[in-house]
């Protein structure tokens, strides 16, 4: 019996660690065997410069246990391409359990997969994915039957762990946990807008304002292209 088959996108502009955590975790489930997903298998760069490699082009993936689709700067730039959210609806379709890190939520509802599903992201870009359809929830991990979305960045590690204890069970699950040490224990009490405060919420506000803007107008356009019949 061969264990848990899990794809993970790997697309030009992707922030690095939404993609690295849950392979680690990912890659320490029993059996697993992880896909790094893309058109073709030439190395890519992160949001910040790391080459990655991507191993499995589209047309060679494998049905999934996981769809895994990551964030980034890129996420957002892929809306507009119809070759990679045909690939992810067909992908989609032949997965167990669709899932995202951070932005990479907006690639699925670019790919119509968010309709009517309750869905999160980085707080940041939360209200944008109603454009696509979805019920926007608060939560570092949020579940609506086989979809599993997630926050920003770190919360990658959160949501494979969920993952795992979803295909392995939770004993299998807290070992993959413990043998990673993840303990978080922040310097600071700032890792969601409730308890950043405002002063530092509105600093960050004010830093990705153009950013947040552009990320808006492709949204819109996005969604403009999923309505048309």
């Amino acid at each position: 019996m061969t264990g848990p088959r899990i794809g993970l996108f790997l697309f030009p502009n992707v922030t690095q660690l939404d993609l690295a955590g849950p392979y680690e975790v990912f890659s320490r489930v029993p059996g697993a065997a992880v896909h790094l997903l893309w058109k073709d298998t030439e190395p890519v760069r992160s949001e910040w410069g790391l080459e990655l490699r991507p191993d499995t082009p589209f047309d060679a993936c494998p049905a999934l246990d996981v769809l895994c689709i990551p964030g980034g700067p890129g996420a957002f730039e892929l809306m507009g391409d119809a070759s990679v959210l045909g690939a992810v609806k067909s992908i989609a379709a032949r997965s167990r359990f669709v899932t995202s890190v951070c932005t990479g939520a907006f690639v699925l509802g670019a790919a119509g997969l968010l309709r009517g599903k309750r869905a999160t992201t980085h707080w940041a870009s939360r209200d944008l994915l109603a454009s696509f359809g979805a019920i926007l929830a608060d939560g570092r991990v949020v579940v609506d039957r086989n979809l599993m979305t997630s926050g920003g960045v770190t919360a990658g590690i959160d949501i494979a762990l969920h993952i795992a204890s979803a295909l392995v069970g939770d004993e299998q699950a807290k070992v993959i946990q413990l043998a990673m040490e993840y303990d978080p224990a922040p310097p600071f009490g700032c890792g969601n807008p409730r308890d950043a405060g405002p002063a530092v919420v509105d600093r960050l506000r004010e830093r990705i304002a153009g950013r947040q803007e552009m990320r808006a107008a492709l949204v819109r356009e996005a969604a403009a292209r999923l309505a048309r019949p």
